[in-house]
């Protein structure tokens, strides 16, 4: 189910993409676009309101679908497994280990001779 509400998203996304896409930013739009073929089909007038009708719904259709989405998405249970690196982390056996890096030496404080500030 979740595979099919996923395809219908992308289909509206995809339609949704088309409408915005043929819209005019200056109110042109469709009428503009097919010249007088807009006014004898549609109407100069309604072809914007038809176009943000549309914007709406499919915007609308989308956000509803993707909630509804997260209803078919599988649940886990309440008793779950551990995974198999998690198992693995468990079995192994836990053993000191020496340390990488190697010990610095003692600090050595100068001798009155060695210091030519003489403080």
């Amino acid at each position: 189910m979740i595979i099919f509400i996923s395809i219908l998203i992308l289909i509206a996304s995809v339609l949704l993409g088309l409408v915005v896409l043929i819209q005019n930013p200056k109110g042109g739009g469709l009428s503009g676009t097919f010249g007088s073929l807009g006014t004898q089909v549609i109407g100069a007038g309604r072809t914007t309101d038809v176009m943000e009708k549309t914007t709406w719904t499919l915007a609308i259709v989308i956000g509803f679908l993707c909630l509804a989405s997260a209803f078919f998405i599988p649940r886990q249970s309440t008793t779950t497994q551990p995974s198999a690196v998690e198992k693995a982390i468990q079995t192994m056996p836990v053993t000191p280990s020496a340390p990488t890096s190697t010990p610095l030496p003692a600090p050595t404080t100068p001798s009155k001779s060695q210091n030519p500030g003489g403080k």
